[in-house]
């Protein structure tokens, strides 16, 4: 794929497997309606060959700062936050243990719909400086 080669984010989802791709576009609604004008950037990926690997598909940046992203596997989705670290998490909702990010695990499309997750995205953007 050439370097100048943009992906489009509706090129990847056509791709999801049809049993996440409504949890994915329910967790992209999700940021979306949290912070709109947050920079949508596609990944270039194809999905992976292992299914216990994450398929990056898209993540939302303020400032250049990358904020939260959506990804899938198999039978579940995901939106990680690159700052996971620092949210305040009261309901034990984010898991991970990497230096900085955590993720949250999303098996319906309700999940992406829950007032716990919306209040993690929208301190997400906060944190970063892309108040909503």
């Amino acid at each position: 794929m050439a370097a100048a080669e943009k992906v489009s984010l509706a090129d990847q989802l056509n791709k999801v497997p049809s049993a996440t791709r409504p949890t994915v576009k329910a967790a992209i609604r999700l940021v979306k309606g949290v912070a709109p004008k947050a920079d949508e950037i596609p990944y270039r990926s194809q999905a992976p060959r292992s299914k216990s690997m994450m398929w990056k598909l898209v993540r939302y940046a303020v400032d250049g700062e990358s904020v939260v992203g959506v990804g899938t596997f198999t039978n579940h989705s995901a939106l990680f936050f690159y700052r996971g670290r620092e949210l305040d998490d009261e309901g034990g909702l984010l898991q991970g243990s990497g230096k900085d990010s955590r993720f949250i695990t999303l098996r319906s499309p309700a999940d992406a719909e829950r007032p716990a997750v919306k209040r993690l995205v929208r301190n997400a953007f906060k944190i970063a400086g892309g108040a909503t």
